[in-house]
């Protein structure tokens, strides 16, 4: 069981250490939408709060907050490993919780040529299934948490093989001008 444990740990570290790495070369890259304040304005990850450009200065909390998550994740395996009398192994996987909304540290929606940057994951192209737009009435889970948001705004979801990522958009305009640029 430790071993299972152990791979499973390691394994969710590699992937997430990789996806960061991945994100902040992407970071790099020229940003096709948004290009201007207008439409950094129109687009959200959270309801009530505007998005920070794909910038390592914009971006510096969530990258540092990032890195400490991983590394604490580093150290927590590594007591595991060398720490004599160490034997519940089964709170690693209640150390892996934080790794559930870690996606949530960068605020920034970005499309690049090819793909998307949304919170701390890059999407390639190939990887998208499918875009949808649903209006933010009084019945949405978002309804509420913005003036902006309530009736004029739309969530876009953007669906993966597993995993789904949302992001709001404010208008109706931007919504026309983001399905342009997706198709």
């Amino acid at each position: 069981m430790k071993i299972v444990i152990g791979i499973l740990f390691v394994s969710v570290l590699i992937y997430h250490s990789y996806q960061f790495i991945r994100v902040l070369f992407k970071m790099k890259e020229n940003v096709i939408f948004p290009t201007n304040e207008m439409e950094a304005l129109a687009v959200r990850k959270f309801p009530d709060k505007k998005i920070e450009p794909a910038t390592y200065k914009a971006q510096k909390i969530g990258i540092i907050f990032y890195t400490f998550l991983l590394l604490f994740m580093v150290g927590i395996l590594l007591a595991g490993l060398f720490v004599q009398g160490f034997n519940n192994w089964i709170i690693f996987l209640f150390i892996l919780l934080p790794f559930s909304h870690s996606h949530d540290l960068f605020n920034m929606f970005a499309i690049l040529e090819d793909g998307l940057m949304a919170g701390s994951r890059f999407i390639p192209w190939k990887k998208v299934k499918s875009i949808q737009f649903k209006r933010i009435d009084i019945n949405h889970r978002y309804y509420g948490h913005s003036k902006e948001v309530n009736d004029n705004g739309y969530e876009m979801i953007i669906k993966k093989r597993l995993t789904n990522i949302s992001c709001i958009v404010i208008s109706r305009d931007m919504k026309e001008k983001l399905t342009e640029i997706v198709h």
